[in-house]
């Protein structure tokens, strides 16, 4: 799949194409809906079809210091955006001279001249443009007058409340992995590359797999039952985690520790993902190590639990 960049020439084949316009970051059934839209169209007139996002995050432009929040990095959204069936993903790369582009000059000049769009899809909240001052009846004034046809997808409905970003955090947030996946169409994943930590789980007999958080939005720190992937052999593992501080050893260190069942491999320096299926209780901190391991042992039995129920 092609992963286009908006300061580079578009190429030649991809001119004229149906592009999908938004942050798009968890890729939830709003996302995919206003995505659907653009891929259905641009198939009916044997057009490419790209789904853009930006990247930073526009809010991380503009508040810097704001705790992190992302669902996605760009290789996960790639790979989404791919298996929805579009031509390429583009990547509007937020900074100051995209924060000070009007709303004329985003349609008229990036999309019509750089990207030669034929036609664009958003949500019916979409803005753009310094000072977010183009809105959805703006973007199809524009559009018309530079051949730019311009369609919005109303809100997907859950529960009496649409489909958005905040509600999938919120819900990580809480521990309600089931809502966040309902919202997702997936369990919500941390992708990262395994390092050596300091081996206490080899210590007491459950080896981990260390992965730093990085960007991604923190969930409810406590104990998952987590499915793994790595990332170059396809290989799929089923486990219990840890995300948090690990508050019986010192110093605190903010980490997600997944630790396989069944596994005994080494991990060290591979790209995993691991997804989040069932809240099973908060961090805590223990006394002794024997009362650690006898809650891991209770907590990868209903991991094992957990799992063994999740639809496949």
């Amino acid at each position: 799949m092609r992963f286009l960049d908006h300061r580079e020439p578009l190429p030649e084949p991809l001119r004229g194409a149906v592009i999908a316009l938004g942050n798009f970051d968890g890729f939830h059934l709003g996302h995919q809906a206003v995505a659907g839209e653009a891929i259905r169209w641009a198939h009916a007139e044997g057009r490419p079809s790209i789904i853009a996002t930006f990247d930073p995050h526009p809010v991380r432009y503009f508040k810097p210091d704001v705790p992190p929040f992302r669902l996605t990095t760009l290789e996960q959204r790639q790979e989404l955006y791919l298996a929805a069936g579009a031509t390429a993903m583009l990547v509007f790369h937020f900074d100051a001279e995209l924060a000070n582009t009007t709303a004329e000059d985003f349609v008229k000049v990036l999309l019509a001249e750089r990207l030669g769009a034929a036609g664009v899809v958003t949500g019916e909240d979409f803005t753009f443009g310094k000072g977010r001052a183009g809105n959805r009846q703006r973007l199809v004034e524009l559009g018309a007058e530079c051949g730019i046809e311009a369609r919005a997808v109303p809100p997907v409905m859950d529960s009496g409340a649409p489909v958005s970003s905040s509600r999938v955090r919120e819900a990580l947030q809480a521990g309600d992995c089931e809502t966040a996946s309902r919202l997702l169409t997936r369990p919500f994943a941390i992708r990262g590359v395994v390092g050596h930590g300091d081996k206490r789980g080899r210590e007491i007999g459950y080896p981990t797999a260390n992965l730093t958080i990085e960007s991604y939005l923190r969930p409810r720190f406590g104990i998952y039952a987590v499915t793994g992937k790595v990332l170059a052999t396809g290989q799929e593992l089923l486990g219990a985690a840890n995300i948090g501080v690990r508050p019986t050893f010192d110093p605190p260190k903010e980490l997600l520790e997944p630790y396989f069942f069944d596994f005994s491999g080494d991990l060290y320096g591979q790209e995993i993902e691991v997804g989040f299926h069932r809240f099973l209780r908060p961090e805590a901190k223990f006394d002794s190590l024997d009362d650690l391991i006898a809650q891991m042992d209770k907590d990868c039995d209903e991991a094992r639990e957990a799992l063994s129920a999740r639809p496949r």
